[in-house]
């Protein structure tokens, strides 16, 4: 027969959409595993049930603060008020950041004692009593570092109690009382729950206080509204009463902490005005002195008009020439605060100085200069976050510097015209006799010596309110509270389902994966190049020859479908048809369909023979019950007997003859390829209608190969499930190298509920009572 390839169809192909997920067959596959998928669900549901059994609810506890932001005017204001830091403007992102703050966090955390907890045993698990211990703890003197403990007490009676280990329990202690231990001293002292927990036992556990710092610190959330400057704080705790004191506590702290900054940038204006008034007495003290005792020499009461008009115009221009030099001194301090290097230290006050140019550039080096301290209470002095700012620093002195310069050189051009003023009063004041022009110099010293001790008297006053005011701009919007924590019992019952669900399909996907077999058509069609001609059910019952049964209607019917499909490869040719049945290993059913095959092509009235040329391992014989004892190829091929003596009757059909293997030859292989073979299939072609050749698995010995030249169409069994991946490859060489005729492939023994593939056949339609009665 030529080899020319023809390409059937079925009514069983799915070829025409090879891509299509079959998603029942998938469901399929998984509910034959509904044991695995059973036990999982339950474990996972039954590990949700205990576990939300076992957790305690979490209160979300929030506050908000509102920290007021204000923007310098563009009006000038007066000197005090410039420098005042209460009118400065707050940076609100450090802000959050100073409020979580380790430092802060710390202060919260020994003022509530947050390092020590304690807990009552209740079933499997222990319950938080932060709010209602019966004691607090107290650890006088630690025994060696900082490190973490657990006491369990049992509270014996009102005045009384013991400290339990693993095998013993200590002495009785009192209350209030000092004690000494292997931790150290420590004490006990009774709370107002304490009759409640008389006779009972509970554990104190101290943890490093840094640890608990650190906690707290990465627990509480400070966020800023962006809507307005509102700052959200919230934190969630098993005991609400604590969530709440900590806030609390923190808003305390924190304000506190804003208060105690505030007032260190003001003491470096009252020590600036303290200083000018100390030395500003004793100036005062001698020119007043000064005046008394030269009245008293000369007897002077009064002075002319003439010198009056003098002194007046002298007075206010020394007037202006004083507040020259206080902006004069001030300009040379900010001017030497700005050209050293140092980047720490008060800054300067712009005490007398109206130019607002100047008054922000201060301002802002004074917000600089006091969050660079802030972040040195928290932070080393290396770490790189210093960088930004010290740069920031460096660019604002050298703003003011060049502002400072500006300014200076005007102040000095102003001192030089005042000065010049003063001289030509003098010169007219020299025509007043002498002592009262003496008088007059006296008594324009201890004018402007007045002026200027009320004028910082008053100022420092002013300064000294806003150092004692407590006004921060921070306002609590809202006390911290808490609600009842929603129920998410639900979570963990469908994160349990998912798990119990998710768990087997993994270990049934991955356990596919790693057997490596085949497990549908699409994957063969598309390694091999091949053709797959037919797809058989898995045979569960006990008879091996199922196509002649009433009740095997599915694989009956695939068999019938296979026996159309050969009639189409041999183009209808009517006799002395060889068809090859062979496959890859042991166990993928190529007797088994070699044996219906016959059945089905003898039931259309052919004359059908098999031939059971795996001499190796012969499975023929034992499918249709006939003897192994009897005479076979190998006895005919030896010349041992003639042809008639070894074809039998299959017993299934009388159209169905077969030849057995006969005694197992030691060289089978010789004996296939012996010319004595050809002849009997040529006497075979001539007297039956179809040969049916039963060979080894070709992968395993080279038999099949050698028949090859004896056939007209090779059917390849491939069984689900069972042929591994690689011999795919081994089928398209075969396929590639032309070594087996006209090549098909058959898929066998599909299990559709165990892999996910085939077809849902039933017998409905031929299990019909209606058609039973009709034909009974």
């Amino acid at each position: 027969m030529k080899n020319e390839r023809l390409f059937l169809s079925s009514s069983f192909d799915d070829k025409d959409e090879p891509t299509q997920k079959d998603l029942g067959g998938l469901l399929s596959k998984y509910l034959h595993s509904w044991p695995l998928f059973a036990i999982c669900l339950i474990i996972s549901l039954c590990i949700a049930y205990f576990y939300i059994k076992n957790t305690k609810p979490v209160y979300d506890i929030k506050a908000k603060l509102a920290i007021k932001d204000e923007k310098k005017s563009s009006d000038a204001k007066e000197a005090l008020a410039e420098i005042d830091v209460v009118g400065q403007p707050k940076d609100i992102e450090s802000e959050l950041e100073l409020i979580k703050s380790r430092p802060l966090i710390r202060q919260v955390v020994n003022d509530l004692q947050l390092q020590t907890s304690y807990k009552e045993k209740a079933n499997y698990s222990s319950k938080d009593i932060y709010a209602t211990t019966p004691v607090k703890f107290k650890l006088i003197q630690a025994q060696g570092e900082n490190r973490d403990f657990s006491l369990t007490v049992f509270i014996k009676d009102a005045q009384s109690f013991s400290i339990k280990t693993d095998d013993t329990e200590s002495p009785d202690y009192h209350f209030n009382t000092v004690l000494k231990n292997s931790i150290g001293a420590l004490m006990l002292t009774k709370t107002k729950s304490f009759d409640n927990y008389i006779g009972k036992t509970i554990s104190v556990n101290v943890q490093n206080p840094e640890d608990v710092v650190t906690q707290y610190q990465n627990s509480i959330l400070v966020s800023l509204n962006k809507d307005a400057p509102i700052v959200d704080m919230e934190l969630e705790d098993e005991v609400p009463e604590r969530g709440k004191e900590i806030l609390e506590q923190l808003i305390k702290a924190y304000k506190v902490s804003s208060i105690q900054d505030k007032n260190k940038a003001t003491q470096s204006t009252l020590k600036f005005i303290d200083d000018r008034l100390s030395s500003l007495t004793g100036e005062l003290t001698n020119v007043e002195k000064d005046v008394e005792g030269f009245k008293s020499s000369i007897g002077l009461t009064d002075i002319s008009s003439k010198s009056k008009f003098y002194l007046d115009n002298v007075q206010s221009n020394d007037s202006r020439l004083n507040d020259v030099n206080v902006q004069l001194n001030v300009i040379e301090g900010i001017e030497r605060y700005a050209n050293s290097g140092n980047n720490s230290g008060n800054v300067p006050a712009t005490l007398g100085i109206s130019d607002p140019g100047l008054i922000s550039l201060v301002d802002q080096l004074s917000k600089l200069q006091l969050q660079r301290d802030r972040l040195l209470a928290t932070t080393p002095e290396q770490n790189p976050i210093f960088e930004p700012l010290n740069r920031q620093i460096k660019a604002t002195k050298a703003a003011v510097k060049e502002t400072v310069s500006g300014i200076k050189a005007s102040l000095l051009s102003v001192q030089h015209e005042l000065q010049n003023n003063n001289s030509g009063f003098e010169a007219s004041i020299k025509n007043i006799p002498g002592q009262e022009r003496q008088y007059i110099s006296i008594k324009r010293q201890q004018s402007i010596k007045e002026n200027l001790y009320i004028y910082l008297l008053q100022k420092k006053e002013e300064v000294s309110l806003s150092y004692a005011s407590t006004l921060t701009g921070i306002r609590t919007v809202e006390d911290p509270y808490y609600i009842a924590p929603k129920s998410k019992k639900q979570v963990p019952y469908v994160l349990a389902f998912l798990l119990g669900l998710g768990l087997p399909a993994s270990f049934i996907y991955g356990r596919d994966l790693l057997k490596n077999k085949v497990l549908n058509r699409a994957e063969i069609e598309k390694i091999t190049g091949v053709e797959v001609i037919c797809e058989l059910n898995q045979n569960k019952g006990k008879n091996q020859i199922v196509v002649l049964e009433k009740n095997a209607f599915a694989i009956a019917e695939q068999f019938r479908s296979l026996r159309t499909n050969l009639f189409l490869l041999f183009q209808n040719r009517q006799s002395g048809r060889v068809t090859l049945f062979t496959s890859s290993v042991a166990g993928e059913g190529k007797s088994f369909i070699t044996s219906n095959m016959g059945a089905a092509l003898a039931a259309t009235n052919r004359k059908v023979i098999i031939l059971e040329l795996d001499m190796r391992r012969p499975k023929i014989a034992d499918i249709f019950n006939l003897s192994a004892q009897n005479k076979g190829l190998s006895n005919y091929l030896n010349g041992e007997v003639e042809l008639s003596e070894i074809v039998q009757p299959s017993g299934v059909h009388p159209q169905l003859s077969i030849i057995g293997a006969g005694a197992i030859p030691e060289n089978p292989s010789e004996l296939l390829d012996s010319i004595k073979l050809d002849v009997l299939i040529n006497k075979l072609r001539d007297e039956y209608d179809d040969i049916l050749i039963d060979t080894p698995p070709i992968h395993l010995v080279t038999d099949a190969l050698i028949l090859a030249r004896i056939c007209d169409v090779t059917l390849y069994v491939v069984k689900q499930g069972h042929t591994n991946k690689s011999e795919l490859t081994f089928i398209k060489q075969m396929a590639k190298e032309d070594k087996l005729p006209n090549l098909y492939i058959i898929f066998n023994g599909i299990q559709r509920t165990k892999y996910g593939y085939g077809y849902n056949y039933d017998n409905s339609y031929y299990n019909n009572p209606k058609l039973k009665k009709q034909h009974a």
